[in-house]
């Protein structure tokens, strides 16, 4: 599942780390990027194996967005000359929002360690991930006001509903940079940590934490968490309801509640396969 943008491993059981491996371009992202991106998270996802997906990079910055020679004729679909183009363009985009989608849809929490700048096209995917955490030395930046562009691939829709959105404005409008401190001050990031390496050793400690979890509950959690964002409280509890029917298991209860009594881990089945199409 590796590709030349990023390398995968599986530094314990359940927990999945995807590293960014183009430090010295600063981690620019293509569109094959978000292709290969989709491709393996939902890889993992249909394997079922997984439990926890930590993203980090390497290098100085987590990545400086979207390479500049995708919008000099690097992507046929920037092209909106006519009605039909500009109709393309649409199922383009929409597409390639997608490949960002897939860390918001998939069963297992994902957490985003970001040393440097996360710039563009990277706060996009970092604002797509459950968690996030950051170096001192970190920045975000919505890069996209400063090319003449509205930032295009999630960042407006999912920024507002991390942060106050009056700052989300302000980072929209002015592409000003957000420091590691006061992007923790405005929620944006959970933790702040003294260098890249204590932060990807905090970002898998997380993991740790949340792979211990049941699987079942975990996927629940992130479904339940993921609609109340955009529901009001008494559609979330119905659909609760629904989802809480589907997920409750008490074999999966009894092995989580003797494993907390006896301060040992649970030993979970795999939350299992996605069937194929």
């Amino acid at each position: 599942m590796d590709s030349p943008d990023f390398r995968i491993d599986t530094p314990a059981p359940g927990i999945a780390h995807l590293q960014l491996c183009r430090p010295e371009r600063l981690n620019a992202l293509t569109p094959a990027f978000f292709r290969s991106l989709r491709a393996a998270v939902q890889a993992l996802d249909d394997a079922g194996e997984t439990r926890v997906l930590v993203i980090s990079s390497t290098g100085r910055h987590f990545s400086a967005g979207m390479a500049l020679e995708t919008f000099d004729g690097g992507l046929p679909m920037l092209d909106t000359g006519s009605a039909r183009k500009r109709l393309a363009f649409q199922d383009g985009l929409r597409r390639l929002m997608q490949t960002v989608d897939v860390l918001e849809t998939a069963r297992f929490p994902v957490i985003c360690a970001v040393q440097g700048g996360c710039v563009g096209g990277a706060l996009d995917l970092a604002t797509a991930c459950d968690i996030r955490v950051a170096s001192s030395d970190a920045f975000f930046t919505v890069q996209e006001i400063h090319i003449g562009m509205a930032a295009d691939m999630g960042v407006l829709q999912r920024l507002p509903k991390i942060v106050p959105p009056a700052m989300a404005r302000q980072m929209a409008y002015t592409g000003e940079r957000v420091g590691a401190d006061r992007a923790l001050a405005m929620g944006l990031v959970n933790a702040v940590l003294p260098d890249a390496d204590a932060l990807l050793a905090h970002a898998l400690d997380l993991a740790r934490q949340v792979a211990e979890k049941s699987p079942l509950a975990i996927a629940g959690s992130k479904r339940a968490l993921n609609y109340a964002v955009d529901h009001p409280t008494h559609e979330a509890l119905q659909q609760m309801t629904l989802l809480q029917s589907a997920i409750f298991d008490l074999d999966e209860m009894h092995r989580a509640i003797a494993a907390w009594k006896a301060k040992t881990a649970a030993d979970f089945d795999p939350i299992g396969t996605i069937p194929p199409v």
